[in-house]
Parts: structure tokens; sequence; C-alpha cells
């Protein structure tokens, strides 16, 4: 069975993967996928903005991405999201593993249980991205010259604005480590449809009130990213659908 990568800002393709484009359509819209070919035919990549950035993130079918995704086979997902950070314990242009997550995002189709069918409405979110993946994160590593910080949580908020210096100091004292607004509500999608779903962040900037103005580093970290892509590859190959226990359905 492929597995997926979904990538956000700056992730437009996968360096050195030959891949053939697919409009996948279901009834929840039309998804762009891209599925790998020759040695890389076990690999699905979405860019959620599109090729050319040109979807805000309020305004993703997310509903279609994920079921698109579902439909090809897939199992496990690993994706990236471009983040500002909240703390310095999140570094700019330095990985962060997600763990858990605070969803401040409103008016999206969030889930794909718009009626209850066999008793089962409501998906499991103890533990929404899969350990198994992220474990794998931090172990193959420095295998990719890459720093990574795990245990972080992301605060999704709706954009496409950023967030005030008052909305981040409320979120630090939530918990809250990097900010972005796209995860939610991809991560608990991928439950609801029984996939697995591993996640890292790269924090581009600080958030508003760390710095005398936010300032985008997004141009300066080609090579990161080029790296993170490799790693998340390389955490799938080192993982399998039986590895990997999606959240449960209650």
């Amino acid at each position: 069975m492929p597995a997926a990568i979904l990538g956000g800002t700056g992730i437009y393709n996968l360096p050195g993967v030959e891949v053939e484009a697919k409009e996948i359509s279901n009834e929840y819209g039309i998804a762009q996928i891209f599925v790998g070919k020759g040695e890389h035919d076990d690999v699905v990549f979405l860019t959620r903005h599109g090729k050319d950035h040109s979807t805000p993130p309020h305004k993703i079918n997310y509903r279609a991405n994920i079921k698109a995704i579902k439909d090809l086979g897939v199992k496990r997902i690993m994706s990236t999201y471009a983040v500002g950070a909240i703390t310095a314990d999140y570094p700019v242009s330095e990985l962060a593993i997600l763990r858990d997550f605070l969803d401040f995002t409103s008016g999206r189709e969030f889930t794909f249980f718009d009626k209850i069918e066999r008793g089962v409405g409501h998906v499991e979110m103890s533990e929404p991205f899969c350990p198994i993946m992220s474990q794998q994160l931090v172990q193959l590593a420095d295998q990719h010259q890459i720093k990574v910080h795990d245990g972080a949580t992301y605060v999704a908020t709706n954009g496409p604005r950023f967030e005030s210096p008052a909305e981040i100091i409320m979120y630090q004292q939530l918990g809250g480590h990097v900010v972005g607004m796209t995860c939610c509500p991809e991560v608990y999608l991928a439950g609801e449809l029984g996939m697995s779903f591993g996640a890292v962040a790269l924090p581009i900037n600080l958030a508003a009130g760390l710095e005398d103005k936010i300032t985008l580093v997004a141009g300066d970290i080609d090579e990161v990213r080029i790296r993170m892509v490799n790693l998340m590859i390389d955490v799938l190959r080192h993982t399998t659908d039986e590895d990997c226990t999606p959240p449960l359905l209650l």
C-alpha cells in the first residue's frame, strides 16, 4: 500500500521523486494528487495550497484532499507545516515534531461524520499524531543532518491573517509551542477515515510580539526543506501500516 506526504508552504514537489499528476473526484470535490513513479511508486504527494500556492488556508477543501488520499489505499500520512514559533524551545529553521494540538479554527468543513452511521461518530484524539512515526523522526533526523525538537503542541488558527501579540500570549499560556493555519482539520479528518498521521512543523518566523516585526526566513531555508522532505520519506520507508495504529472511532 502507498503512504502519503502532505506538503504545505514551500513544499510543492518531492525533490528527486518522479511523479504523475492525477485529478481525483469524490463526493466532497476534486483533489490534485501526485503519485510516485518507478522506485517511488509507494509514495503519494499532495500540496495543500496547490502547486502555485493559490489556495489560502481557510479555502482549502480538506475533506476532498483527505478522502482522495484514502481512496488511493493510503493508511499512513506524514504531513509538514510552515509555522510561527511561540517559544524559544522550538527555534526558527529547526523542526518541531508535533504531538498535540489546540484548535482555534472556525467555519471549516471539519468532519466526515455529518450523520452518524453504524453507531460511529467520534474519533478519539488522546494521541492525535502517530507515536511510531514521531519516534522515527527523532531516530532518523541525524542521518539527514537536521535538528529536531520533540513534543510540540500546534495551535491552529483560521488565517489568513497572522495572530496578534495578545493572542500569542494566550496561546503560550495554554501550552502552545508553534502556530499555523492548516493542521486542523487535517489531523482529525485522517483519523476519522482510519489513517495514522505523523507531522513535523518548520518554524519560519517568530510569532507576533516576539520581535519588532514578523520576519519570514522562508527564502533562506531551502536546504532545510529538502532535508525535511527526505526525512519524511525515510520515516515512511521505516514504518509499515501494521506498525501504526490509527485513532479509535467511538
